[in-house]
């Protein structure tokens, strides 16, 4: 299946040709990624995003503003046609595995061992395992058994 890539007209890139820096540049101010954390929890409507995350009007305007130009969500209207929904795109939808990366590391890294905190799990109601990097062969791989590539 073909992929299609967020809208980014007019963008002007921090590091064209690292994939890192663009996602960054797309998605990665503090704001945008907690609203799609909670498209993904179910979160549609301006209010609901508001009352999670505490944001102001003005900054939650914007920033849905902004995903939904760079194709993370789409705006639809709501059942009752009295408002509009935001909803994650493919793309969006994509990001999942990077809000389950930085959850997992916001577990090990981010909290006291004493003090409590949401859970993720799975349809049976089991914690995720540990997102793990690994090879071609599943070998696991980190930072000292990877390196870039830098196209010419």
């Amino acid at each position: 299946m073909a992929r299609t890539a967020p809208r980014a007209d007019g963008m002007t890139w921090t590091d064209p040709a690292c994939p890192v820096a663009r996602t960054l540049d797309l998605v990665g101010d503090r704001w945008s990624l907690l609203i799609v954390r909670d498209a993904m929890d179910g979160a549609r409507a301006f209010t609901d995003f508001q009352q999670r995350t505490g944001i102001a009007r003005n900054i939650l305007t914007d920033r849905l503003r902004r995903l939904i130009e760079r194709g993370i969500l789409e705006r639809q209207n709501a059942p009752t046609g009295r408002r509009q929904n935001y909803v994650l795109t493919e793309a969006g939808r994509d990001l999942f595995t990077v809000i389950v990366a930085a959850r997992q590391w916001g577990e090990r890294h981010a909290f006291a061992p004493t003090e409590t905190h949401s859970l993720l799990v799975d349809g049976s109601g089991l914690p995720l395992p540990e997102l793990r990097p690994t090879d071609a062969q599943r070998r696991p791989v980190d930072v000292d058994t990877t390196s870039v590539l830098h196209e010419r």
